[in-house]
């Protein structure tokens, strides 16, 4: 029980840093080395693709979707996808792909000529099932060694996420201290109680039995 007890737990709060981590925003220095347009048929992993961009019709399922091809600091390529986000998960209400497309197809550069820029994305990248993380917004750096900005709204979520568990769990104690422990005891003590009882008749059939052996 004790173990799983702790799985469940584990595997809980991973999921919770899961969501959190793909759906938070975070910042790349990069080079832009290209844009394009490619025609997409989600399947299987079509949960990390985002809806239609708005205005489409969202029942059809296969669209054209803008993708910004970079390559890192330490020369590692990452492929970014360009879709609205619209009203829809997570709550970016981004409906300026378009513009964005047409501000990264403006800073590419060559590796003779760099020029670096900040791309703030959520999601992942997997290769193995095509996976990408979608831009939210690009804008250029001095260079390779460019600060990145203060995650403020992520630690301000993460935050307001850490009170109310806080809260939760304080009234959960509270409410387990006041109702189920105090019934907890009640039931170990009827338990013992219900023991003892036993232990005493036990006890009182091995002298009666005792003694009717002697006595015979």
């Amino acid at each position: 029980m004790f173990y799983i007890k702790w799985g469940f737990i584990i595997a809980f709060w991973t999921l919770i840093a899961s969501v959190f981590h793909y759906t938070l925003p975070q910042v790349d220095i990069v080079r832009v080395t290209d844009t394009y347009e490619k025609r997409i048929d989600p399947g299987e992993n079509r949960l990390f693709w985002a809806q239609a961009d708005a205005g489409s019709d969202p029942t059809i399922s296969s669209r054209d979707v803008f993708f910004i091809q970079t390559r890192r600091v330490d020369n590692s390529v990452m492929v970014y996808r360009n879709e609205d986000t619209g009203w829809g998960w997570p709550p970016y209400f981004k409906f300026d792909t378009s513009n964005l497309q047409a501000e990264a197809a403006d800073v590419k550069s060559t590796a003779a000529d760099p020029q670096y820029v900040a791309i703030r994305h959520y999601g992942w990248r997997n290769e193995f099932f095509s996976i990408f993380p979608n831009a939210i917004s690009v804008w250029p750096v001095a260079g390779p060694d460019a600060s990145k900005p203060l995650p403020w709204l992520n630690t301000l979520i993460l935050a307001f996420f850490a009170a109310i568990v806080y809260a939760i769990w304080v009234r959960w104690r509270r409410f387990r201290q006041k109702r189920i422990d105090p019934k907890l005891e009640e039931i170990q003590d009827s338990w013992e109680a219900a023991e003892d009882n036993m232990a005493e008749k036990r006890s009182r059939l091995r002298k009666w039995w005792a003694a009717k052996r002697r006595g015979y």
